[in-house]
């Protein structure tokens, strides 16, 4: 059986699992691929890239923290976050499971890709919101909307945008692709 790597746009609501669970659905509503494998996670309430594969090995390589493959989240947060906000995110950020591994972060203009959120992020008229950009090695859990709150800037949207080399690009919500093996 040749090896397959597949991009999918995991939408809002959707688990980084085939099988549902709860309010949630699971990826067999999106794809039906026999024998293929979920290379990391995305928590249901994120959107953005998932890579899957029917390569145990290649698995590992992508979703193993030791090989440290970077992860590109376009994050919308709440308030406009400062200099000394993204220099902190920038130097690793203490959470209660410990110091994260410096991130590169800047602010961004809102992605000019981006699709409608079904249900719509809950905005409060009073309060600003920007688009960060967030390029991280690590993969804790809820780790990025972790490191915003502890700035002071609460994440409202999540989206990861590329793993390694691979990105969303010309992939709506839902829908995937085969790319090709390194």
């Amino acid at each position: 059986m040749d090896s397959r790597l597949i991009c999918f746009n995991k939408p809002y609501g959707v688990l980084s699992q085939f099988t549902p669970e709860g309010r949630w659905r699971g990826l067999k509503d999106f794809i039906d691929i026999p024998g293929i494998y979920v290379a990391g996670r995305l928590d249901a309430d994120s959107e953005g890239l998932l890579l899957l594969t029917n390569d145990g090995k290649l698995q590992a390589r992508i979703s193993d923290p030791r090989y440290k493959m970077e992860k590109t989240y376009w994050v919308q947060v709440e308030g406009e976050p400062d200099e000394a906000a993204l220099m902190a995110l920038r130097q690793g950020v203490q959470l209660n499971d410990g110091l994260t591994l410096p991130a590169r972060a800047q602010l961004i203009a809102e992605p000019a890709a981006l699709w409608e959120r079904t249900p719509p992020v809950r905005f409060r008229q009073s309060i600003p919101t920007r688009w960060l950009e967030l390029v991280i090695r690590e993969g804790r859990n809820r780790q990025v909307r972790r490191m915003t709150a502890a700035v002071g800037y609460p994440t409202l949207r999540l989206i990861r945008a590329a793993i390694g080399p691979y990105t969303l690009e010309g992939l709506a919500p839902g829908t995937l692709r085969d790319v090709p093996i390194p």
